[in-house]
Formats: C-alpha cells, sequence, structure tokens
C-alpha cells in the first residue's frame, strides 16, 4: 500500500500508523513522510464524502479469457544479503533473507490551484538484466513474489491499460485495457492474480506547505477494483465505494488502495483509525479479519516470523519484538521501524544515522532480533526532502 498514505494518518496518532497505529504508518509513518504529507489527509474530504452514501451492490464484468503462462519462480529461492550503501536512489540490487527492494518511487509536486499541489510518483522497477534498477514511465509498478514479472499501470496519472510485464526480457506478456481507470495495482501472495484500485480521478492533492489554502480542487476517489487472474486472461470488475470521512472506521483519504490478505483469500483496505483496515470478500463483501493473521501496519507483510514464534512491534525508537505465546519481550533494536521478516532471526528495518539525533536521516537495515547486529542495506538519505526515494519490499 502506499507509503504516503500511511505518512500522513500515522502523523495525527503522532503519527498514526493510521498510518500504522494511528500514528505512523497510515501515510506512511512520520519517518517516511515527504515534506507536507502529514495534512494530506485534508485535501480529500471533499472527494470522499460524494461516496460516503455507503457500498454498492458489486458490479462485476467478466472480461474473455485470454490468459498467459507465467515464469517459474526461483526454487529455492535466494536468501543471500546484497547491499548498496554508495548510491541514494540505489544503482545496485538490494536484498536480504527472503525479501529483496523490487521498486522504489520518488516523489515530486506539481501546482494545480491556489495552495494545492499534486504529488506525482516516479517508478524504478529491478531489472534483472543489469542486476540494478531501471526508471520506468509506468504510473504504478508492482512485482509479483518471485521477480520474474510485474504489474504496471499505463496512462497519464491514471491507468486504463495494465500490462504484465516480463522482468527478465521487458517484455509485456498481455495488455489488460481497463474500462475503469486504475491508480494502484498489487499482486496477491502467490503471484497469479493482481488486484487494481479504481479512482473516479487521480487521488493524491495535497496542500502546499507554507501557503494558504484556497478552495480544495477536485481531486478523485476510489470507485472500485479489477480482481485480474493473469494466467486466465480474466478480469472482473467490482464497485467498491470509499470508506467514509467519518464515523467508525473511518478514512479521509482520497487514496484508498486495495491489499491482500496473506493467504490471498480476502482484501484489505486502510482506514484512519485503530486498527489500520478492514476486510473484504474478493466480490466486495465486509468480512471479519482473518484468525491468526497479524500484520505490519498498513502493509501486506506479516508480523509473524515465518516459524510462528516471534511478532514484530510497533514502531520505536527502540522497537521491540515479543514472543508471540508468551508475550514476551525476546529483543530490542535500536531502529525506528521494523518492515518485514528476513528469516526467523533477522529483519529488515528502518535504521537510523549515528545516535538518531535526526529521525529523517534514515536508511534500510538488517537487524537481527536481539538488536546486536546490524547490516547497513541502503545508504542513508533524508527521507523528508523531495525526491527521496522509497522502496518497496517483495518475496524473492
Amino acid at each position: 500500500m502506499t507509503r504516503l498514505l500511511r505518512d500522513t494518518l500515522h502523523e495525527w496518532a503522532d503519527e498514526t500508523r493510521v498510518p500504522h497505529d494511528l500514528a505512523d504508518r497510515a501515510l506512511r509513518r512520520r519517518a517516511w513522510k515527504p515534506a507536507g504529507a502529514a495534512v494530506l489527509v485534508m485535501a480529500l474530504v471533499a472527494a470522499v464524502a460524494v461516496f460516503v452514501t455507503g457500498q454498492r451492490a458489486p458490479e462485476v464484468t467478466v472480461r474473455p479469457a485470454d490468459g498467459v503462462t507465467l515464469p517459474a519462480r526461483p526454487s529455492p529461492a535466494p536468501t543471500d544479503v546484497r547491499a548498496d550503501t554508495e548510491h541514494s536512489p540505489p544503482t545496485g540490487f538490494i536484498a536480504a533473507g527472503r525479501l529483496a527492494v523490487s521498486a522504489y518511487y520518488t516523489y515530486r509536486r506539481e501546482p494545480v490551484a491556489d495552495g494545492w499541489e499534486r504529488v506525482e510518483r516516479t517508478w524504478s522497477l529491478y531489472d534483472p538484466r543489469t542486476d540494478g534498477y531501471e526508471k520506468t514511465s509506468w504510473v504504478w509498478v508492482d512485482a509479483a513474489p518471485g521477480l520474474q514479472v510485474a504489474a504496471v499501470l499505463e496512462g497519464d496519472l491514471l491507468g486504463k491499460r495494465l500490462g504484465i510485464l516480463d522482468m527478465n526480457t521487458r517484455q509485456i506478456l498481455k495488455w489488460f485495457d481497463l474500462e475503469h481507470a486504475a491508480a494502484a495495482v498489487s499482486w496477491s501472495p502467490d503471484g497469479t492474480k493482481v488486484v487494481a484500485t479504481t479512482y473516479s480521478g487521480y487521488p493524491d492533492i495535497a496542500p502546499t506547505e507554507n501557503e494558504s489554502v484556497g478552495p480544495v480542487p477536485a481531486s478523485g476517489a476510489r470507485t472500485g477494483y479489477y480482481i485480474l487472474d493473469v494466467a486466465a486472461g480474466t478480469a472482473d470488475y467490482h464497485q467498491l465505494a470509499p470508506m467514509p470521512d467519518d464515523g467508525s472506521p473511518f478514512n479521509m483519504n482520497g487514496r484508498q488502495d486495495l491489499g491482500w490478505t496473506l493467504d490471498g483469500a480476502m482484501l484489505w483496505a486502510p482506514t484512519s483509525t485503530t486498527p489500520d483496515r478492514v476486510f473484504y470478500s474478493l466480490d466486495g463483501q465486509p468480512r471479519d479479519a482473518p484468525e491468526g493473521q497479524q500484520y505490519v501496519g498498513y502493509s501486506s507483510h506479516s508480523a509473524v516470523s515465518p516459524n510462528g514464534r516471534l511478532v514484530l512491534g510497533p514502531d520505536g525508537l527502540p522497537t521491540m519484538i515479543t514472543d508471540r505465546e508468551t508475550g514476551r519481550i525476546v529483543g530490542r533494536q535500536n531502529v525506528l521501524q521494523l518492515h518485514a521478516w528476513a528469516d526467523d532471526d533477522n529483519v529488515l528495518a528502518l535504521g537510523c544515522a549515528g545516535s538518531c539525533e535526526n529521525e529523517f536521516n534514515n536508511g534500510l537495515v538488517l537487524m537481527s532480533v536481539d538488536g546486536k547486529r546490524m547490516t547497513q542495506l541502503a545508504a542513508n538519505r533524508d527521507s523528508n526532502k523531495d525526491g527521496a526515494w522509497r522502496w518497496v519490499l517483495t518475496p524473492r
């Protein structure tokens, strides 16, 4: 899910992991937020309001089957540690254990009205041919588990064509034409399906920092989503109005991208409250949270270690990891955030430079559960500065 979303909501909860914890992971977390992201939530209230009448009955459109054979995932998957601490953004491949930086994006801001600006992303995608990253022109990028194919949106801000890209050849294996424009895509955990969230217009409009704010410009709100079965070649569309901007739970953001549950059986959508998400069946019906699943806030990563014994704690500093059965703290880590499990003994985390006197001077690290070993994976950078890069972690 977008880190921009997590950055802004976590600012409320101080920060709101509302974005996370209602404090830091909702527009993704304070240490991640671009300048002015904390007020992004205020910009999209008007656009969301027109949809608060509730969820409409699903409208399903099924396109003719014309699927593709997906490349096989590496087996066994590599688990070596790869780092690039010399370049920011990185030019060399970054990975550790079961996860890799499959892509990253940077922000830029374009004025759209008095006191308002549009926040746009520029994506770079892992390129196995060079063992580095290639800048792209796609609206949105998401690599499938295994890093063999990626889903890409083609368009201007919003995408009306979704391509399945062979990452090794850089050729499009199949195009899906979308009647409803999408602003984000996400692969299912098994790498066979894609959810594409659709909007009435571009959802990322924010107030300009240090300027008086005039009338709110038109902004998009979620209208629904496609589920694409890549092997079958089908694209099923379902209407899904945005969450209301009041009530319990609620979400005041225009961007409300959908993600997959850990088993791929349901979808989830972010909130501006705690808990940080609500769940839906694949056809858009509200569902209870799946039993036994715990998430790193505002992400699709499991908070539970691969062996099921340990659980990642909330943002620090310091952070902590606990025993899932007893709740006992098994380790504290001198990092800002715990992102995902590299293996049973190590975690990908957001570390900070020096003694963490500046939380925005940070970078990706590999941290042991006991907090005694840390390996720098990416160069530290000012995450509060325009143009700072945000990584996306994907299973190898």
